[in-house]
């Protein structure tokens, strides 16, 4: 399985000046794997240490004198520890929060060693009264996979060569291939576990089984990880957001969550969510104009899921829907397919927002900046009015207006439709 968040730890590796590693992620993710890979090939050897499964590093951090904690990682692992030519890996490091706050003395007092650490809820388990060590560490944020890193794993390396040559109009003649892939991505989704297990057997039942054995586990972190005062809050949250997506206007309402809910009542539980890399809270903005940040409001915005596959198995999308004909492109009013471009663009790492007009039905589903401001109309199907981006369009030309729908690649002269199936390799190529 190829991810290219591995070129990224190639880069962090290379860097003189690097500092201790985060693997930021959700549960499941790939981040353990991602980590063991990395030191099997590009390291002498690794020092690997689970600190769930490890007693002894419960009490590893009476103090955080580095010298005494190579020794004590040494010993644990059974690796000899060198600058350089070592990788300490601390895995499930929310389990010893000290663990975290050490990085700063390795910062500090070690900076010759090669160290990174990686865990499930990492955000949550940094409440616990320890200090982060900000500006000490850097960061690497990993995602499912996306749906080029799918192809990669199904072996359609030729395909992802063409995508990146960037010669858009040239791939008319492959989007037959293209959708039908884009199919299989919806049901299976990025889940390392699931694209495993698919690329392996080809087993859709399987696939649905390891989706909502994945969304077990998550309802046991639930329990494991929430305050009881708020963990009703975070399932009601959590069990809301399909029949959210699947409204019209997908707006997150507190009382479709209970009856009469309030933003304060339910505010911390989604904070937990997304803290944990669960959700993705896409932010209203009130303008559509540069910088989008100055006019962003908190107080309206749409959640989603982490991962299409997973999307599909909390609202039992069938396989027949996504992959025999187009009911998972078009109904659900779109829900699917605006996850899906959600995903591709959180995976290239870009902020986003939506736009909608008080007292007016007009909305735009995503809205992100890089030089330009580009407003985003999704499309489920080949429909190529795009309303809302030509009137957003006409109150101020200095935006670069982008249609994604299942049509190919065109140019108009104030605005382009990008195929669903090149969207996060466009994302990359914005200047």
């Amino acid at each position: 399985m190829k991810r290219t968040a591995y070129q990224q730890l190639l880069n962090w590796k290379d860097n003189e000046d690097k500092k201790p590693l985060i693997i930021n992620g959700a549960r499941q993710v790939g981040k353990t794997w991602l980590l063991k890979e990395f030191g099997k090939n590009e390291y002498k050897n690794m020092a690997y240490i689970n600190c769930d499964e490890s007693v002894e590093m419960k009490t590893a951090f009476a103090d955080y004198d580095t010298e005494r904690l190579i020794r004590f990682f040494s010993a644990v692992s059974g690796e000899a520890i060198a600058p350089k030519d070592t990788l300490i890996v601390l895995d499930e490091i929310q389990e010893v929060p000290e663990g975290i706050t050490s990085l700063k003395y390795f910062c500090e007092n070690a900076p010759e060693y090669d160290i990174a650490v990686a865990g499930s809820l990492l955000g949550i388990g940094l409440h616990g009264g320890t200090g982060f060590p900000v500006g000490k560490v850097d960061e690497i944020n990993l995602h499912p996979l996306s749906f080029k890193e799918f192809l990669l794993a199904l072996g359609k390396d030729t395909l992802v060569e063409q995508l990146e040559q960037h010669r858009w109009d040239e791939l008319s003649g492959l989007s037959h291939t293209f959708i039908e892939l884009l199919r299989q991505y919806y049901y299976v989704g990025g889940m390392p576990a699931v694209v495993a297990s698919y690329c392996d057997k080809q087993n859709l039942n399987q696939v649905r089984d390891i989706q909502k054995q994945i969304l077990s586990d998550y309802r046991r972190d639930f329990s494991k990880h929430v305050s009881t005062d708020i963990l009703a809050k975070v399932s009601m949250v959590w069990d809301s957001i399909p029949a959210q997506l699947a409204k019209e206007n997908k707006k997150f309402v507190y009382s479709a969550v209970r009856k009469g809910g309030r933003a304060k009542e339910f505010e911390n539980a989604i904070q937990w969510l997304a803290d944990a890399g669960l959700i993705h809270k896409v932010n209203r903005v009130t303008k559509v104009d540069r910088p989008l940040k100055f006019y962003e409001d908190y107080n309206a915005f749409k959640l989603f899921v982490l991962d299409l596959g997973l999307l599909g198995a909390m609202t039992e999308v069938s396989a027949k829907d996504v992959l025999t004909n187009n009911n998972a492109f078009t109904e659900y009013k779109g829900a699917l397919t605006e996850q899906y471009v959600l995903q591709q663009i959180v995976a290239s790492g870009i902020k986003t927002y939506y736009y909608s007009k008080d007292n007016s039905t007009l909305e735009l589903d995503f809205l992100i900046q890089k030089e330009d401001v580009y407003p985003l109309e999704v499309k489920a199907e080949e429909n190529l009015k795009a309303k809302s981006l030509r009137i957003i369009y006409e109150e101020n030309n200095k935006l670069k207006p982008r249609r994604i729908s299942m049509a190919g690649y065109r140019e108009q002269d104030w605005m382009i439709n990008i195929p669903l199936y090149i969207v996060g390799e466009w994302v990359q190529t914005l200047p």
